[in-house]
Parts: C-alpha cells; sequence; structure tokens
C-alpha cells in the first residue's frame, strides 16, 4: 500500500465499499457525535468523510487534531446508511472507518477559516494567501484558469499556430502605462524595461518569417490596481499572423473565444460568429465608451435638433452659443414614473452633476419640466424617433460629448441595473474598430497615439500627409465582452516611411525614433510581410467564466491594491552593497508632514 493515499479525497465510490483504503489531506470539518467522531478530509479533488468511534485507542488523537491540519488515514471503505447518503458529494455514498491515523504536519490556529466563504479582507486573505487558496471557490477558479490556458492552447495549435517565448528584460515601449525598470549591473546608468507586452518582439517574429505566433505571454505595466486590472502583472493569449487583414484577424479569434466561453460558460448563450463590429465613433455615441455591455439593450441618441431653438432654455442657449454642443437621449423602458425619473436626479448629483433632465410618458403624453417648456409637438417627435410609449422614460445630457460622454455611459448603465434590464446569464462580443490614430493633450498641445503606435493608419502615407491628425482612423480594434475590454489589436504597420511620418506627427524625431525603436525600424527596412494581431487578457477572460468582478479572484498569487505582496514582502528595501554593485543611489521622497 503506498505511503500515503491509494485513493484521492474525490475517487471512492459505492463499489469500493468492503476494502480497504488510506488517504490523506487537510482536516476541512469536524462533528463530534458524541460516541462518534465525523471529519471530512479534503485534497485537491474533493471531500471525503471518515468516521472513528470512540472506543478506538486513536480517537482522542484525531480529536485533538486542529482544521487544517493535515493527516493520513487507513480503514475500512463502510457504506453509509439511507438516511446519511451526502447526495452533494460525489463521494457521500461512503465513509471511511478509521483504523491507523498519522499527523503529517499540525496547523497553528488559523487566521481565516478555509470552509467558510466569509470576506476576511483583502490584508488577510493575501498575506496568507496559502489558506485563502485551500478555499472551495477560488480553489476553483484556479483551476478553471488553468483548464481555460490549456484549452486555449490546443485551439491556436489546432489553427496553425506556433508558441513562441519572447524576452523578458527588453527595452522601454511607448504602450501607454509605466514600465518597471531594471537596473543593468554591467552597464552602469543603463536599465532594462519588463515589456508592456511582447508588442515590437512578435512583429519581428513576423518579419522573421514565421507565420502564426501565439503565447501566453506575461506583461508588466506600473499601473494602479482596479477591479479588473492587476497593479503589476497580467497575462494574455499574444497572437500575430502575416498576410492578412482585420478580418483576416477576427476569423482566427473569434472560433476560439467562442469555443471557450462556450466550453467553460456554464451553458450561457455566447455571441456566435462573426461578433458585431461597432465603430469607436457609434460606441461613444450610443453607449458613451469604447466597452459596450451589449447586454444592456439601451442604446443613448443625438437629439440635438429637438432643443435647438426651443423653450427650454438651458439646452437651447448652450447649442445657440456653441455648434459642437450636442444633447444626447438616454431612453428608459419601463422607468416611466416621477418616483423613478426622481431617483436618477438624485443619482446624478452625488456623481457631481447639475441633475439629469427627464419626460417621462403616461397616458399618451409626455411628462415633466423638459415636456412642458419644449411643448407637445417636440415631445410627440421625440416620442416617435425614440420609439418610446407610454410607461417609459427619458433622459437628457447636454455640453461636449468628450466631456459629458463617460458620465452619459454611467448613467446609461445605471438605468439598465435600476431597471433590471441586463441579461447577466450570456456572454455578448463585439469588435470596436475604426480607433482614431491620434488624440490631442490640452496639457501639452501635442498629438499623441490614442491606441497602438505601431498601427497602420487607413489610407497609409497619403493620409497622414494630406489628412488633419484628428481625422486619420486607424486599423486598430478592440475585442469585448460584456463590457470588459478583453484585447486591443491592430494591423500593423510595415512600411519604414509611414513609421517615420506617423512618429514625426506624435512628436518624435527621426534621431529619437532611430534610438529608441532601431530593432523594430531597421526591420521594416529589410521587408516586412503585412501583418497583425490581437492579445486578449487570460486574466479577464478566467474573471468572466468565473462569474467573478474582481481580476483578485482568479490570479493566483496577486498584489494589494497598493502594489505590495504581503505574503512575501514585495516591495523591499535592499542593502547598500547591492545597491553599490547596480550604481544606484537611493533619493526618498521628503516625509509628509503628519
Amino acid at each position: 500500500m503506498h505511503q500515503y493515499r491509494t485513493h484521492t479525497c474525490n475517487a471512492l465510490r459505492l463499489d469500493d465499499a468492503g476494502s480497504t483504503a488510506r488517504i490523506s489531506g487537510w482536516v476541512h470539518r469536524k462533528r463530534d457525535h458524541g460516541n462518534l467522531l465525523f471529519v471530512d478530509l479534503r485534497d485537491h479533488y474533493g471531500l471525503t468523510q471518515i468516521v472513528i468511534d470512540s472506543s478506538s485507542p486513536i480517537f482522542s488523537e484525531l480529536e485533538a487534531v486542529r482544521l487544517e491540519s493535515v493527516i493520513c488515514v487507513t480503514g475500512d471503505v463502510v457504506r453509509r446508511s439511507e438516511e446519511t447518503v451526502n447526495a452533494s458529494l460525489p463521494t457521500g455514498e461512503i465513509e471511511i472507518s478509521v483504523k491507523e491515523m498519522t499527523l503529517l504536519a499540525p496547523a497553528d490556529p488559523l487566521p481565516l477559516q478555509v470552509n467558510s466563504d466569509d470576506d476576511y479582507g483583502e490584508e488577510v486573505r493575501l498575506r496568507y494567501r496559502f489558506l485563502d487558496l485551500r478555499r472551495e471557490r477560488i480553489h476553483r477558479n484556479i483551476t478553471l484558469r488553468s483548464e481555460v490556458i490549456a484549452d486555449i492552447r490546443r485551439r491556436m495549435v489546432d489553427q496553425g499556430f506556433t508558441e513562441f517565448q519572447t524576452p523578458i528584460l527588453t527595452s522601454t515601449s511607448p504602450e501607454g502605462a509605466r514600465d518597471f525598470l531594471v537596473p543593468s549591473r554591467i552597464h552602469p546608468g543603463h536599465f532594462y524595461a519588463l515589456p508592456q507586452a511582447p508588442q515590437q518582439f512578435k512583429q519581428l517574429i513576423m518579419v522573421a518569417g514565421f507565420d502564426r505566433y501565439f503565447q501566453i505571454a506575461p506583461c508588466f505595466r506600473d499601473e494602479d490596481a482596479r477591479a479588473d486590472r492587476s497593479p503589476g502583472e497580467f497575462y494574455q493569449l499574444d497572437v500575430e499572423m502575416s498576410f492578412v487583414t482585420q478580418d483576416d484577424v477576427f476569423a482566427a479569434l473569434e472560433p476560439v473565444l467562442h469555443g471557450i466561453f462556450e466550453k467553460f460558460g456554464g451553458g450561457k448563450p455566447v455571441t456566435a460568429p462573426p461578433f458585431p463590429r461597432i465603430t469607436y465613433a457609434d460606441s461613444m455615441q450610443k453607449y458613451g465608451n469604447d466597452k459596450p455591455d451589449l447586454r444592456n439593450p439601451i442604446e443613448m441618441s443625438n437629439i440635438t435638433h429637438i432643443f435647438r431653438g426651443s423653450g427650454f432654455k438651458i439646452f437651447a442657449g448652450m447649442i445657440e452659443k456653441d455648434e459642437n454642443v450636442r444633447v444626447w437621449a438616454i431612453p428608459a423602458p419601463g422607468g416611466g414614473s416621477r418616483a423613478f425619473c426622481d431617483r436618477m436626479n438624485s443619482w446624478a448629483q452625488k456623481e457631481g452633476q447639475p441633475g439629469l433632465g427627464y419626460i417621462f410618458f403616461r397616458d399618451g403624453e409626455g411628462a415633466g419640466p423638459v415636456a412642458k417648456n419644449i411643448g407637445e409637438e417636440r415631445t410627440e417627435q421625440l416620442r416617435a424617433e425614440l420609439g418610446l410609449k407610454d410607461g417609459d422614460a427619458v433622459f437628457f445630457v447636454a455640453g461636449m460629448p468628450r466631456v459629458f460622454a463617460a458620465f452619459a455611459g454611467q448613467a446609461r448603465t445605471q438605468v439598465g441595473e435600476q431597471l433590471d434590464l441586463i441579461d447577466e446569464n450570456r456572454f455578448d462580443f463585439c469588435w470596436v474598430v475604426d480607433y482614431p490614430m491620434y488624440e490631442f493633450d490640452e496639457k501639452t498641445r501635442k498629438f499623441e497615439f490614442s491606441h497602438n503606435p505601431f498601427s497602420m493608419p487607413q489610407g497609409g502615407l497619403e493620409a497622414l500627409e494630406t489628412k488633419d491628425p484628428l481625422d486619420i482612423l486607424a486599423f486598430q480594434y478592440d475585442i469585448v465582452c460584456n463590457g470588459i475590454e478583453l484585447s486591443s489589436g491592430a494591423i500593423r504597420n510595415h512600411r519604414p516611411e509611414i513609421m517615420y511620418k506617423a512618429f514625426e506627427i506624435a512628436g518624435y524625431g527621426r534621431e529619437e525614433l532611430e534610438s529608441r525603436f532601431s530593432g523594430m525600424l531597421n526591420a521594416l527596412k529589410f521587408g516586412a510581410p503585412p501583418h497583425g494581431g490581437s492579445a486578449p487578457g487570460i486574466d479577464r477572460i478566467v474573471m468572466l467564466l468565473a462569474g467573478e468582478h474582481n481580476i483578485r479572484e482568479v490570479t493566483m498569487f496577486p498584489m494589494t491594491q497598493q502594489a505590495q505582496d504581503l505574503m512575501m514582502a514585495a516591495p523591499a528595501p535592499v542593502t547598500n552593497d547591492r545597491l553599490e554593485e547596480l550604481h544606484i543611489r537611493v533619493v526618498l521622497p521628503p516625509a509628509k508632514p503628519a
């Protein structure tokens, strides 16, 4: 018999009754019934109930064992009586009558209970992450993550992709976030950067003549934490393809994503390929952001013409004063009551807005101050254009869209949630396409790349030379699921003259470009194929599949929101000897006044 186990804690069944078995695991739960002690023993695979009679010479020894101690037991597999069968467990028809017990590792008193779903707070959970990972929900999530990654690999290989690994120590890149820097010992004053993404390397793989690349790639960005973003590192399905158009990239990724969500999504409906495509401009107009949650049926509309010259002087005056002012309508199907409209108005004020204008419909007409001011004819025109009926409402935001769009998107979501319009039991995918190549930074008064700097502008070199930079679109796209951006991607620029011009518009001189991106630039000069790709985030995919709202719940060893690893005590100071070896002097910021 094996030293530790003949079976796992999920393996024994009714057919094994009458045999002798040995299992090992953690003491999950104990129930003392006086003459009988029942213990649930747990390992990675599941639970098995063991039982010992008080007449046993090892009864007191097992009784004294603390929860989460590791034990090995040997005994007879016994059929449970009919009334004690646990139908919720695969092993629920049997139990082990303990004859021998070995304490393999005793446990100290626990800082958090493994057999409970109670929330002990971020600090306790992450300081004792090895205990937190034993808990059923998060243990299941991490196992799901492994299964999803294995299935992704299989699907990519089946589509003719080859997996390659790219360097971790590299140079800085304008990916839109701060780099993590690594000092060089043998090159004083010089630093490596951890890759924000393998962007340049995967393009160079295409230039090198490999056709279809993928990698489950670690990425590092010195960013603040959010619910859907880790503060230091994350993983993505990094993909690049040669001789492809945007359509080809979509056709390669859609079956993979659809298949993963169909297999691991718990039976929820998944958008069938081809996924809907929404332009960036339409997404901002209809949904207030470029990450539309299509489970919410509400679409916003530009109804500026309804208020131009109307009796609602606040909006009419704004429109008359500035031709760039817009009024957007946010329909609220089923929200046609003054009480609901007042609640939404109060919510808007809590969000720092002056309020939220509205009209609600009853008895065949519009009601509320806005309806009264614009008059019956305009109100009816509005109702007809938006397809509203009695029992519905509509809310309004006005001003410059670039200023109010984010709030309008939040209001759309708030209406959808409050009226229970969002179907939580499905996965809705879409592509957001036609991103602007550049944006203008009001502080620096310079054009900046709005997306990936290595993207191909629509119209190529001619567009860069003849168009207003803010009018240039790029072959850039995002894949979105249920309002979560899973990845950005693009068809890449493969011509050096286009790269020179594109970076010149963003303020990079020829010399700086050749210095900072010499590898990429030189590669393009020796014959680069048209190529493109994308990089769906593994963490976010698993978060959606697990039904979690925080990426920490699907990451094995995450950092805190303050980017600290409490378990391993990182980041930490280093000795002066080590700093001298790296030619670094630490200059701390002045202490903040108490």
